[in-house]
C-alpha cells in the first residue's frame, strides 16, 4: 500500500471522505493543501503518494502500455483506499474524489472503471485516460453522481477535446457532469472553480 497522507475529521467521526490525489511530480501534502479553501469541515481526507511523485510515465493520452504497469498500480491504490473507507460503513454516497492534473485524470478513469452514486467527482483539469477512449473498461451506473470537470480552453496537457468526449462518456453512464473551460492557458485551479465545487458538490447533503 502506498503512503496514506491523512487530514481533516478522524474516520470515526467524519460524515464523508474525500480521497485526494494529486498531480505529476507533486505529492500527497501538495493536494491537501486545497483543503483550506474547499467546504470540507465534515470530512476525512485521504491522499496517497505516488510512488516518486508520478501516477505513471507519460501523458494521459500515450498508448495504452506505455503507461502499465504504474497506471494499474495507481488504480489498485484507489481501490484499496475505498475498500478500507467502505469496510469502515461509508457508502459510496459518502465518497468523493478530488485530483488535479494527473491526479484529476486518474479521479475520473478509476471513477468510470468503477461506476457507482458516488457523493463527487473533482477534476480540477482532467479526462478519461488512454491513446482513445476504451468505454469497454467502464463499467457499473453514476445515478447522478456530480461530476466536475475545469479547465483552460487550451491547456499544455490536457486537450479540450478531450475533456468534451469524456463528459459525453460519463453522462451516458448517469453522472451529472459539470464542465467549466476558462479562456486563458494556466494548468491551474481557479477561484471560480473552487467557488462553483464548493457551493454545488461539496455543501450539499
Amino acid at each position: 500500500m502506498s503512503d496514506i497522507k491523512s487530514t481533516g475529521k478522524p474516520l470515526g467521526e467524519a460524515k464523508k471522505v474525500a480521497i485526494m490525489i494529486h498531480g505529476r511530480g507533486a505529492s500527497a501534502d501538495s493536494i491537501i493543501g486545497l483543503v483550506k479553501y474547499l467546504n470540507m469541515d465534515d470530512f476525512a481526507v485521504l491522499a496517497p503518494q505516488a510512488p516518486g511523485n508520478t501516477w505513471y510515465p507519460y501523458s494521459f493520452m500515450a498508448p495504452d502500455q506505455s503507461n502499465e504497469p504504474s497506471l494499474s498500480q495507481a488504480i489498485q491504490i484507489i481501490d484499496g483506499l475505498v475498500s478500507e473507507v467502505l469496510e469502515k460503513g461509508f457508502s459510496p454516497e459518502q465518497i468523493y474524489f478530488i485530483g488535479f492534473s494527473q491526479g484529476a485524470c486518474l479521479s475520473l478513469e478509476y471513477a468510470a472503471r468503477n461506476a457507482k452514486k458516488y457523493g463527487g467527482i473533482i477534476a480540477f483539469t482532467g479526462g478519461l485516460i488512454g491513446e482513445n477512449i476504451n468505454t469497454s473498461k467502464y463499467i457499473g451506473v453514476f445515478s447522478g453522481t456530480p461530476i466536475f470537470v475545469g479547465s483552460s480552453h487550451k491547456d499544455m496537457h490536457v486537450p479540450l477535446s478531450r475533456i468534451e468526449e469524456s463528459a459525453v462518456v460519463l453522462e451516458k453512464m448517469g453522472a451529472a457532469a459539470k464542465t467549466l473551460i476558462f479562456q486563458d492557458t494556466n494548468h491551474t485551479i481557479r477561484q471560480e472553480e473552487i467557488d462553483w465545487v464548493n457551493a454545488n458538490i461539496l455543501s450539499k447533503n
